[in-house]
C-alpha cells in the first residue's frame, strides 16, 4: 500500500529546506516531516545523498535512505551553478527553516551562511548540525558516529570489564544530534512567534552525546574518575541487571528497598532481605556479584517465562531480552503504531504522539532522486518576494 498525500500535523504549512545528508540531519528533518512540515530535500548532482547507495536494499530501495527521508520532496540542485543558485535563493526567501549538516565553513564558502541568508529572510530558522559544532578547536574536524562515540566517553563505558571499549549497537551520536536539532528548530520557531526573527541553531554530535552520558558524568563529578565498564548492570542501583534463567536471559530492575523485598518474597528467597550484605541499596551495589549469584540460584531452576510472570505479578519491574525481530512485532510496538509502512517499506513509526492529530499506519515514502525537481523548479522560478512581505507584515500587525 502507498499514499501520496502527507498527513496534516502541528507543523503543517511549515516549509523546510533540507540540505542534510546521511543520518543525523535527515533523522531530525524526518521528525519535522512526520509532524506535517513540507520538507524539500536538496541533493547534489550524481547519485544524490550518499545513503542512496548504502545497503541494505529492499525492492531496489536503500533502507538506510528510506528510513530517514520519508515524506520529503527531492530536487537536484548544483549550488555552484548560477541558475540553480537562483532557484535555491528563491526557496530561502520564503522558507521557515533551513537545515544543513556540512562541515563548518562549507556553507560560508558557498555564500550561504546564516549571516548571508538572514539578509534575504530575517525569519529564517537556520539549523546546523555537525560533528563538533560551529566553535571550538575541533570545529573543522570531520566526524562519523563511531568517532564521536569514541571521543565522548560513551564507548569507554560500554561493554564488560574484561572486554574492550564497545560501540553502542546503533548510531547513537548521529541520532542524538538529530533529535537535538529538531528540538532546537522547534524552540527557535516558538521564539520567532514572539520576536519575529529567526535564529541560528548550532548542534554538535559531540555535545549531544555528552548530554546523554548520565552515569558517566555523575561518576566524574562525584569522584573525578571515569566510570569503568560494568556490563549490563546499573552502576548505582542493585539488583538492576540481566539474569540467567533455565533457558533465556531476562532483566530485573529494583530501584528501592521495597521492590527488592517484593522480589525476594516472590522468588522464594525472603532470607535475602535480612542478609547483612543486602540490607540497603548501597550494600547491594557493593556486593552485587554475591547478590547476582544468590538470585540466579533461584532463577536457573525455572524458565524465563515463569519468572517473568511471577515477578511481574509481584509488582517488580521485569522484562525479557528481545532481539530486534521480536521487538518489532511485539504487541506493544503494534499498539503504539511503531511499525509503519512508507513507500512499501516497513520501518519505525513516529514516537511523538500528539492529541488531535492522526498518527497514520501508512505514510508517504522517501522520494526517488529528483522526483519533484521539475515541479519545484517551476514553483521557485521567480522570487516570491510578496510572500516574505506578507509574513513580516502579518507578524507586526
Amino acid at each position: 500500500m502507498s499514499i501520496t498525500e502527507k498527513t496534516p500535523g502541528p507543523f503543517s504549512g511549515l516549509v523546510v529546506i533540507d540540505l542534510t545528508h546521511v543520518l543525523n540531519g535527515p533523522f531530525g528533518t524526518t521528525i519535522l516531516s512526520d509532524l506535517g512540515a513540507r520538507v524539500i530535500k536538496i541533493e547534489p548532482p550524481g547519485h544524490g545523498d550518499d545513503t542512496r547507495t548504502y545497503g541494505p536494499f529492499y525492492k531496489d530501495q536503500s533502507l538506510y535512505f528510506s528510513f530517514v527521508n520519508r515524506g520529503k520532496e527531492s530536487i537536484i540542485l548544483n549550488l555552484k551553478d548560477n541558475a540553480d543558485k537562483a532557484i535555491f535563493l528563491n526557496m530561502v526567501s520564503t522558507a521557515d527553516v533551513l537545515a544543513e549538516n556540512f562541515r563548518p565553513g562549507t556553507m560560508k564558502h558557498l555564500g550561504f551562511s546564516y549571516d548571508d541568508l538572514v539578509k534575504i529572510n530575517p525569519r529564517l530558522v537556520y539549523a546546523s548540525s555537525s560533528g563538533f559544532g560551529q566553535t571550538g578547536p575541533l570545529t573543522s574536524s570531520p566526524a562519523y558516529d563511531t568517532i564521536i562515540q569514541a571521543m565522548s566517553g560513551i564507548m569507554s563505558m560500554t561493554g564488560f570489564p574484561d572486554g574492550p571499549p564497545t560501540r553502542v549497537g546503533t548510531s547513537l551520536s548521529d541520532l542524538c544530534a538529530g533529535v537535538f536539532m529538531f528540538s532546537g528548530i522547534a524552540s527557535a520557531l516558538y521564539a520567532r512567534e514572539k520576536t519575529g526573527r529567526g535564529a541560528h541553531v548550532d548542534v554538535a554530535m559531540f555535545d549531544s552525546t555528552l548530554a546523554f552520558l548520565e552515569h558517566g558524568f555523575m561518576e566524574f563529578v562525584a569522584t573525578g574518575k571515569p566510570l569503568h565498564r560494568i556490563g549490563n548492570r546499573h552502576p548505582f542501583m542493585t539488583p538492576f541487571d540481566v539474569f540467567e534463567s533455565a533457558d533465556k536471559d531476562f532483566v530485573v530492575c529494583c530501584g528501592n528497598d521495597h521492590l527488592f523485598a517484593e522480589l525476594c518474597k516472590a522468588i522464594g528467597r525472603p532470607a535475602l532481605i535480612l542478609d547483612n550484605r543486602f540490607l540497603s541499596n548501597q550494600h547491594r551495589t557493593e556486593n552485587n556479584a554475591a547478590l547476582k549469584y544468590e538470585l540466579e540460584l533461584a532463577f536457573k531452576k525455572q524458565p524465563a517465562a515463569h519468572w517473568l510472570k511471577v515477578i511481574h505479578d509481584a509488582g517488580v519491574p521485569v522484562g525479557p531480552v528481545l532481539n530486534v525481530a521480536e521487538a518489532a512485532v511485539h504487541p506493544q510496538t503494534i499498539a503504539r503504531n511503531m511499525l509503519i509502512e512508507a513507500g512499501g517499506v516497513r520501518m519505525p513509526g513516529n514516537p511523538v504522539k500528539i492529541s488531535g492529530y492522526v498518527d497514520p499506519k501508512v505514510r508517504v515514502g522517501a522520494p526517488t532522486l529528483n522526483q519533484h525537481g521539475d515541479a519545484l523548479r517551476r514553483e521557485f522560478a521567480a522570487a516570491p518576494k510578496s510572500t516574505l512581505v506578507r509574513k513580516t507584515a502579518a507578524h507586526h500587525a
